[in-house]
C-alpha cells in the first residue's frame, strides 16, 4: 500500500500542483482546504504525512496542527 499524504492548502492551484507531483512519485494524496476539514480527514484517513499551510481560513494551520498532536485513532 502506498504511503499517504494529506495536503492542507486553501489555494487549490498550489494544492493540485503539489498533489500532482506527489502522485507521480507514487504517493496516495488527499486534499483539505481548511483546518476543520483537515482535522476530520486526518482522523478518517490517518495519513502518513500532513503538509499543512499555516495561513488557512477559519481554523488556521497552527490551531489545526495542534489537533494533530492528539492520537488520531
Amino acid at each position: 500500500m502506498p504511503e499517504s499524504i494529506l495536503i492542507v492548502e486553501d489555494e487549490e492551484s498550489i494544492a493540485e500542483s503539489l498533489g500532482y507531483n506527489l502522485k507521480q512519485e507514487g504517493y496516495e494524496v488527499a486534499f483539505a482546504y481548511d483546518g476543520t476539514e483537515a482535522l476530520l480527514l486526518a482522523r478518517r484517513l490517518q495519513p502518513d504525512l500532513v503538509l499543512l499551510d499555516l495561513l488557512l481560513p477559519g481554523v488556521d494551520g497552527l490551531a489545526a496542527g495542534s489537533g494533530f498532536s492528539e492520537p488520531l485513532a
